[in-house]
């Protein structure tokens, strides 16, 4: 309930002002500035019970032995219910799926029990297909024996299957931005019957290029709908976004942008390249868990995936260039613990939900350092306890510098194992923030004289 412009929770101070758009005054967003109070152990401790959830959809909860809601569903879950537009801001591994999935799961049970023409559909908007995969996952276990559809549409898959999903008329579906967009142009698919759309991980989808594709969703669908954004961080484009196509949103921060989860322990190594296979393998030694090993591309995915298989691990690859099956069938066997490490390249960066990891291995530097971030999120998730462990180059002392600016914290620096041999740049390292001095090779000039190569033209 609102009154005066206020929720009426107790826990939410929420603050409504004007926007300017193109010179006018425009009232669709502002974000909101809202204080987020600490919550007293009795509302922690009462579970799910206290958040207006639906006995049937509270027995599916109950059944997944889900105990205690995380701050974001804490806070997302009454707001949403009450069909506000909201904008969340939360670390990866925070239970964003259940945030969204819970609210948008009654309501559509709500809208089926009403009359047919109010009636409507759910789409859920992801970057990555394993992310689309793993969230049909969660919704199938709360929504499937409520009697709700549901229809993937995702690239890498047969478009018949999607199509004659898509024709039984499904509840939710649950989609990557450039599949969607496939359908709408091959006139299969139209959007005007959703009434809830969920963009999930927004920020990766616009670094992912996906811009374009979201605005033409956005206008796809009908103006009258409830609009939820979930997102890691809050880039500029986001809050155009909102401004452009969400009303009044109301903006849950649960933790500032570019942090991660505070049970994870993070240690930085400087070595040499030659020297990373064989720190690789000192830590797989270490540590006897579930070990997640991120790299930069695609080849270096390979080449690490064949020298674990060597040293005697159990280990798959994920990647741009396997197919929608491959992908899938090392997920599931990483899950299940058919395969101990997972090598992969920051296209599964936020596609990989598994709970228990113990270990993430930054083998390569991100590009970016959000990415850092969305990294390690794989561990440490659901309360757990997570270690994230980066390879750095003597010479990415600034690839460093980003990632401790964004985050706020300055990570600790290991030194090597006494069986590695010792780098007199990692010890200069600490001596000076400058990397030692690259050797500067010069380009050998060309002959100025063209002349006596030329041949004679032959008429």
């Amino acid at each position: 309930m609102r009154i005066n412009g206020k929720l009426t929770d107790p826990n939410l101070t929420l603050f409504f002002i004007q926007v300017q758009t193109n010179g006018a005054e425009n009232s669709l967003i502002s974000c909101i500035s809202d204080k987020l109070t600490q919550m007293e152990d009795k509302d922690i401790l009462s579970g799910f019970s206290g958040l207006g959830i639906a006995p049937a959809l509270f027995e599916a909860i109950q059944n997944l032995h889900f105990k205690i809601p995380t701050p974001i569903q804490l806070k997302s879950i009454p707001v949403a219910l009450e069909g506000n537009d909201l904008i969340g801001i939360a670390q990866t591994g925070t239970g964003k799926t259940l945030a969204f999935g819970v609210p948008m799961i009654q309501r559509l049970m709500q809208m089926q029990s009403g009359l047919p023409a109010q009636a409507g559909q759910g789409l859920v908007v992801l970057p990555t297909r394993e992310l689309a995969m793993q969230v049909e996952e969660m919704l199938g276990k709360l929504g499937g024996k409520l009697g709700l559809k549901m229809a993937v549409v995702i690239g890498g898959a047969s478009m018949f299957i999607q199509r004659k999903a898509l024709e039984r008329n499904p509840h939710i579906i649950i989609a990557t931005p450039g599949r969607i967009i496939d359908h709408i142009e091959n006139s299969r698919l139209k959007l005007d019957k959703v009434k809830i759309l969920i963009l999930d991980e927004a920020d990766r989808m616009l670094d992912m290029g996906f811009a374009p594709q979201l605005k033409k969703i956005l206008f796809a669908v009908p103006k009258e709908r409830q609009t939820m954004l979930f997102s890691a961080t809050m880039p500029d484009e986001i809050a155009r976004i909102a401004a452009n196509f969400m009303k009044l949103p109301i903006r849950l921060e649960i933790a500032p942008s570019g942090t991660a989860a505070k049970d994870i322990v993070q240690e930085v190594f400087f070595v040499q390249p030659a020297l990373k296979g064989r720190l690789l393998e000192k830590i797989l030694k270490d540590y006897r868990g579930p070990v997640l090993v991120f790299t930069r591309t695609k080849h270096g995915a390979r080449k690490i995936n064949r020298f674990i298989r060597d040293i005697g691990q159990r280990s798959a690859e994920i990647h741009s260039d396997r197919t929608l099956a491959q992908r899938k069938q090392a997920l599931d066997g990483f899950k299940s613990g058919v395969y101990r490490v997972l090598v992969a390249t920051d296209i599964a960066a936020r596609g990989i939900d598994v709970q228990g990891i113990e270990v993430v291995i930054n083998y390569d530097l991100p590009n970016q350092a959000e990415d850092y971030v969305h990294r390690i999120g794989r561990t440490g998730r659901a309360g757990m306890a997570g270690r994230a462990i980066s390879f750095a180059m003597p010479n990415q002392w600034q690839e460093i510098r980003a990632i401790e600016r964004l985050m706020k914290i300055v990570l600790p620096v290991s030194k090597l194992p006494p069986e590695l041999p010792s780098q007199l740049s990692q010890d200069e390292y600490f001596k000076s923030e400058r990397p030692p001095q690259e050797r500067q090779f010069r380009r050998k000039s060309a002959p100025r004289n063209f002349t006596k190569f030329r041949t004679k033209r032959r008429y």
